[in-house]
């Protein structure tokens, strides 16, 4: 009798302990695949302190970038072996193993369309079911051959044309509408991702867009409620979130990046890329600075002859090889987000994230660009991260783990985006809201 009770004590024990790990949230693990290096954040459940929303990275891991052009993946191999030994690095900081991870990537032409939407009420408060409705309604407007959307963002809501709502649920009125922020990435590069980090024997959880995760991580609340631009500088690219309203309003990007001003330098001094890469970093600078022509400054030249001895020019010359590349860069984008008609408020400013901001006089050139305040954003509310970690560069993987701890809320979930499949059985006509809602989203994402 008491070996069964014994047992059955066992059982109960084992149950609970099988209860308890499956209710206990995974790991968070962020993955910021970019042209100069590949970063990787791990955070634990108990790393999100939602009284002052502050997190906790357990883990960190970067290493350089390999198998990454521009903004686009060149060798799957490469890349895939980069994103697997940066996971293993943060892997071992954490002393947990990751299953999972979620890529920030600013390629694959990131682009962002609006979509509304309206639908009628009946005499009773609004529900979960009309808000369904809704979003089933402007998912229904969307027609994006090629692309995959990754988020999928509501702007504002509005009952009966009264516009700046926030949540209409519980509200009364004869229609409910919606405007919803469609962020698309190009379908073949979206497979390519997915691909890539299953070859890196991790499960793909999905794509956020770096410059929006970006600006989850270095704007302020008041900078997202009163308008602002936060462009993610980074190798391969150039990306801009624009926010409006407390909202995410719009995103572009420009496949152009520091890299190019790396290669840009390796071509007018004649000299290697890393060579390039190094004297940018030491002495580069987007403006003039004092006794520049009488400054002289060294580079390693091409090739491996023993004879050849060093180019040496003057430091005006490289800052006149940079400023040309960083001011045309932040011109194209400012005249994208013109042409794209965003209205940026009056009084918005410039936020600038990603390794390539780190140039000296960058703040500056941007400052004259856009006539607007500007200022160079770093991981808010991580406070221990560790230093080398807290830089511009390290924006949009922190973002990630803002997003998953804080949100926003958006109408369909990344990992959901990434793993919907076609339907092969028709919807009922009849089904409520939120069935049509994901019918949709199977057949047309």
């Amino acid at each position: 009798m008491k070996t069964a009770q014994r047992n059955d004590g066992k059982g109960r024990k084992a149950q609970d302990t099988l209860k308890a790990a499956l209710s206990r949230q995974p790991l968070v693990a962020a993955v910021d695949l970019g042209a100069s290096k590949v970063a990787c954040f791990v955070m634990k459940p108990e790393g999100v302190r939602k009284a002052d929303r502050t997190l906790t990275a357990a883990g960190v891991g970067y290493v350089q970038s390999r198998g990454i052009k521009g903004a686009a993946i060149a060798s799957m191999d490469d890349a895939a072996e980069v994103i697997a030994l940066a996971v293993e690095r943060a892997e071992g900081v954490a002393g947990a193993a990751v299953q999972a991870v979620t890529i920030a990537t600013a390629g694959g032409q990131l682009a962002s369309c609006r979509v509304s939407a309206r639908v009628s009420l009946g005499a009773r408060p609004i529900s979960d079911n009309d808000c369904s409705r809704a979003l089933a309604a402007a998912l229904a407007e969307i027609r994006l051959p090629g692309r995959k959307p990754i988020h999928l963002l509501p702007i504002a809501w509005s009952v009966d044309n009264q516009k700046g709502v926030r949540d209409p649920r519980a509200m009364f009125g004869k229609s409910l509408g919606l405007e919803l922020l469609v962020v698309s990435i190009a379908e073949n590069t979206f497979q390519t991702l997915s691909h890539c980090v299953e070859r890196a024997h991790l499960e793909f959880e999905g794509v956020v867009a770096a410059p929006f995760v970006s600006a989850l991580a270095a704007l302020e609340e008041d900078e997202m409620e009163l308008g602002c631009v936060c462009i993610d500088m980074g190798g391969g690219s150039t990306s801009a979130a624009v926010f409006a309203n407390g909202s995410l309003v719009h995103i572009d990007s420009l496949p152009v990046g520091g890299e190019h001003v790396t290669q840009d330098i390796a071509r007018g001094l004649s000299t290697s890329r890393a060579g390039a890469e190094r004297i940018k970093t030491l002495h580069g600078s987007a403006i003039a600075s004092a006794n520049e022509d009488r400054e002289m400054i060294e580079a390693p030249p091409r090739g491996d002859d023993p004879g050849a001895g060093p180019v040496i020019a003057p430091r005006s010359l490289l800052k006149g090889i940079i400023a040309p590349r960083v001011e045309e860069t932040l011109e194209l984008l400012r005249d994208r987000l013109k042409n794209a008609g965003v209205m940026i408020e009056p009084g918005a400013s410039v936020i600038l994230t990603g390794g390539a901001s780190q140039l000296a006089g960058v703040r500056e050139v941007a400052v004259r660009v856009f006539d607007r305040p500007v200022r160079l954003g770093r991981p808010r509310r991580v406070p221990h991260l560790a230093d080398a970690v807290t830089g511009p560069a390290f924006c949009a993987a922190a973002g990630i783990l803002h997003r998953a701890a804080f949100g926003p809320r958006e109408a369909v979930s990344a990992k959901l985006l990434a793993t919907i499949k076609k339907p092969r059985v028709p919807v009922d006509p009849n089904a409520n809201g939120i069935v049509k809602t994901l019918s949709w989203l199977r057949d047309n994402l």
